[in-house]
């Protein structure tokens, strides 16, 4: 991935000249003639306050130009990013699964493993077939090229584009109704298709296409091994 100016996507080689420590000047986009990116001189509540917005200035900002800086890290970036994902499913499902009734002091060893066997089953199987079908749908709807490097960094957007997911932790310390989790689920939704059309370019009715045939894949196989 290359620098990009946040307000049309133009590549850029450099996003500020650094005169000394703490003394620097943003670079202006050659194509639209804005500063480049503003983030740099913003603190971070306020690029995450975009980035709930889905301001698509905000993810091109974390997805092309603070990626960018861990492009040496990359796998392990990666591979974290994929954890962090997979933890956060993983109670997704358990808060999904679970009978109210099994989780007390009487709930028996072979309710214990059958509740963590379908959690398992949901995450490594529905996972594995969102991953596919997301797959799929990019090369079928938005004609992105085969190579395999690209496939990664789409991959990682997607990862890090979930990020609402995080919001399942509240339910840690607040009781929500189960409804909540499925809103949850559409905010990353949407969130995941900011994140595919700022990075592809296509047009946001095949990047919602993209997104919602991988989620409802997703969903109905989890819902098949309810």
């Amino acid at each position: 991935m290359e620098y990009r100016c946040v307000q049309c996507g133009f590549r850029i080689k450099t996003l500020f000249v650094q005169y000394s420590p703490g003394n620097i000047r943003l670079m202006k986009c050659v194509n639209c003639k804005a500063v480049a990116d503003e983030y740099i001189e913003c603190e971070l509540m306020i690029v995450l306050i975009d980035l709930i917005l889905h301001k698509p200035k905000a993810y091109r900002h974390v997805l092309f130009n603070v990626l960018n800086h861990e492009r040496t890290h990359f796998q392990g970036l990666l591979w974290k990013s994929l954890v962090g994902f997979l933890v956060l499913d993983a109670y997704r499902s358990l808060l999904v699964k679970r009978p109210e009734e099994e989780w007390g002091t009487s709930m028996s060893i072979s309710s214990f493993f059958w509740i963590y066997r379908k959690m398992l089953m949901d995450v490594f199987l529905g996972n594995y077939m969102f991953l596919c079908s997301f797959l799929f749908a990019i090369r079928s709807l938005l004609k992105t090229s085969a190579q395999f490097s690209r496939f990664r960094d789409l991959l990682l957007a997607i990862l890090i584009s979930s990020y609402f997911k995080i919001l399942l932790t509240a339910m840690m310390v607040w009781e929500f109704p189960p409804a909540v989790i499925y809103i949850i689920d559409l905010f990353v939704l949407s969130s995941n298709t900011v994140a595919l059309k700022v990075m592809t370019k296509s047009t946001m009715n095949r990047c919602i296409g993209a997104c919602f045939i991988a989620h409802a894949i997703k969903f109905c196989i989890t819902q098949a091994f309810a």
